[in-house]
């Protein structure tokens, strides 16, 4: 009896050791579905444009702005849903305002001109416009990546290659501001342009609404061909799809 007793114990104590060293299933993380969230496929952009490093003798007045359209393919971390890489192609511009000056886009020069003509006939306006295929990636953060809502918060750089670098000139007035004729004078050249262009970009905000910053690295002409500007912005990003 004293035998049966004592394996008895001995059974419960080995029962009870082995209880204590088995650990509990763990919980099974719950899945993050982002098949029907928006993944920013569609990005537009329209912001405010100036040049940084721009020389005092250049007359840049009024509002100068950039637009910018990309189709983007989003592909998040499958450690961290809320991390993605956004990768993409697309089209920048840059609208650049001027006023009484004249831009020897066309001119037959070593570099492009800018040249203050208040006291004789001139055109009141005179926008620079260039124009970029560009290939942006950006590093995404997503607060919600279920939905898309939510915080969110990119920042990435954009390569581009120049298409077209054009000026406008409307308004053709006399030394005193009197009209001599209301028409349009367009004229097209690339050959003092930088072709190339890298800039930086970060932007944050909610939702299908952010802001965004972008900085040139390149200069926008080239080596001894103008001004050493770059050109920078700021503006409101529509995105969605």
């Amino acid at each position: 009896m004293k035998k049966i007793f004592a394996l008895v114990i001995s059974g419960l104590i080995v029962t009870g050791l082995t209880a204590q060293e088995t650990p509990a299933p763990e919980k099974k993380k719950e899945k993050v579905v982002l098949s029907s969230r928006s993944n920013d496929h569609l990005m537009l952009q329209l912001g405010y444009t100036t040049w940084a490093g721009i020389p005092d003798t250049i007359n840049q007045k009024g509002l100068s702005k950039s637009f910018n359209a990309y189709f983007m393919f989003d592909f998040p971390f499958k450690t961290s849903p809320k991390l993605s890489i956004g990768v993409g192609a697309g089209i920048g511009s840059d609208h650049i305002t001027f006023t009484k000056t004249n831009l020897g886009i066309k001119e037959n020069t070593s570099a492009i001109h800018f040249t203050n003509v208040p006291d004789t006939n001139h055109y009141k306006k005179t926008k620079l416009a260039t124009v970029y295929f560009e290939a942006p990636v950006e590093l995404r953060f997503s607060a919600n990546p279920e939905t898309g809502k939510g915080i969110k918060a990119a920042l990435g750089v954009k390569v581009g290659t120049l298409l077209n670098a054009h000026t406008r000139n409307t308004k053709y007035e006399d030394k005193s501001g009197n009209l001599l004729n209301d028409y349009v004078m367009k004229e097209s050249s690339k050959r003092f342009f930088n072709k190339t262009r890298i800039s930086g970009m970060a932007r944050l905000g909610y939702g299908h609404f952010t802001l965004y910053g972008s900085y040139q690295f390149t200069p926008l002409f080239k080596d001894g061909s103008g001004p050493e500007v770059r050109p920078f912005s700021i503006g409101v990003t529509l995105s969605g799809l």
